[in-house]
């Protein structure tokens, strides 16, 4: 047989998604060989109980007669117009339901809206540490990614001045994370305003990630970008895989809002990208009324006493306790980025720990490199299961760590 290669396409070698990369893939085997795996990589409520709300798994069984052929590209009406509600009753009242794209998830969005934006070496504005994904469709739609440093010094909240001085001529657009993936971070909106003013003066697109925007703790209040950017344009990301619990449904949707009148050119290369893919999944659009219009049950669960609360908590409590980790308490989203004390662990490497705690524990975390940040001490972990189960894990993270202390592995 002739011997040749057939390569991988070299846009690859900057992209990162160990979320599911080489350790998931070692996870997988040790699963097969019979050993129980914790994992903590990667936020899918469904893996750990959380069912997505009766009255959503209805709407969509009783439309699936009206879901076989394919929607227009932008979505179902009933859809849009719901997440227009949505949008009216937390201030953002110029939008219709024309400036709504349904997609197969949020991600599925982010690609879509940079392939609409970018030319070759246009620069996008990251936090840094960020959701991979967004770095990644950067880099893959032929932008250039800027990373701004969300320090956990500032409790992983980022400078407006030091966001402006990045901005170059090539620079398109500001991408903000709030609430935070990985860090759990939760924006001021003191901070919000001052980015939104920043967007403005430069003509930059905001494109807001605000998945996580009803999943906040002890009080912290999520501040909607849309109310904020006037003159400029801002696309605000959001689906029913996060608060509403059905990532399986593969439902999200961007509201472009702000100044629209100076991006028609762009708006319009969006909607041939979305007819492009003809539409995105039917049946799982019925959901995102009754979702939007009914009882929003995840207050419950990020309430005190909730089943997100209180795994959270075990993880805080975990780290208040250990003689090796340091955490910024997350004030939203499902996650906990810990920093490692290298002052005590000098030679510590993130990935190499992941592994570690895999093969000897049995315990599967995301490690810090994998967000785009320039050091190698930190690693995110879900805080999804119960709080029993966090507890156990975090043991026995802190007995691997102290197994390095003591030089045992």
């Amino acid at each position: 047989m002739t011997q040749f290669t057939i390569s991988g396409s070299r846009r690859l070698a900057d992209v990162r998604y160990e979320i599911r990369g080489r350790l998931a893939h070692r996870a997988l085997e040790l699963e097969r060989m019979g050993y129980e795996i914790i994992s903590l990589n990667i936020g899918n409520p469904g893996l750990f109980g959380y069912r997505t709300p009766e009255t959503m798994r209805l709407a969509m069984i009783e439309n699936l007669g009206s879901a076989e052929p394919y929607c227009h590209q932008k979505g179902i009406f009933p859809a849009r117009e719901a997440v227009v509600m949505q949008q009216q009753n937390r201030g953002i009242r110029d939008v219709t339901a024309e400036e709504v794209f349904i997609g197969n998830g949020v991600s599925e969005l982010i690609d879509l809206t940079l392939r609409a934006l970018l030319n070759p070496g246009d620069e996008v504005l990251l936090p840094s540490p960020d959701y991979p994904l967004w770095t990644a469709a950067t880099v893959l739609n032929d932008g250039s990614s800027v990373h701004y440093p969300c320090r956990p010094e500032a409790g992983w909240i980022p400078d407006p001045e030091e966001i402006e001085s990045l901005i170059t001529k090539r620079t398109r657009a500001i991408v903000i994370i709030n609430p935070n993936n990985p860090t759990g971070a939760v924006y001021p909106r003191e901070i919000l305003e001052a980015l939104a003013r920043i967007a403005e003066r430069h003509h930059l697109v905001v494109f807001s990630d605000e998945i996580y925007d009803q999943m906040t703790y002890d009080g912290a209040d999520h501040v909607p970008m849309g109310v904020l950017v006037e003159d400029t344009l801002c696309a605000t990301f959001c689906g029913l895989s996060k608060v509403y619990r059905a990532c399986g449904y593969r439902v999200g949707w961007v509201v472009f809002s702000g100044n629209r009148e100076n991006a028609e050119s762009y708006l319009e290369a969006l909607e041939l990208l979305a007819a492009l893919r003809l539409c995105s999944n039917v049946p799982g659009q019925w959901a995102v009324q009754t979702a939007l219009g009914g009882f929003q049950s995840i207050g419950e669960l990020v309430s005190p006493g909730g089943k997100l609360y209180e795994s959270r908590q075990a993880v805080l409590d975990a780290c208040e306790s250990s003689s090796y980790l340091k955490l910024t308490p997350p004030a939203g989203a499902m996650y906990a980025f810990p920093q490692v004390d290298t002052s005590r662990l000098p030679d510590f490497d993130d990935y190499r720990f992941a592994m570690d705690l895999l093969e000897h524990k049995h315990v599967l975390v995301a490690p810090g490199v994998s967000f785009n940040v320039p050091y190698k001490d930190h690693f995110r972990l879900t805080t999804l299961p119960e709080p029993a189960v966090m507890a156990e894990a975090m043991g026995r993270i802190e007995d691997l760590l102290h197994a390095y202390l003591v030089n045992e592995i």
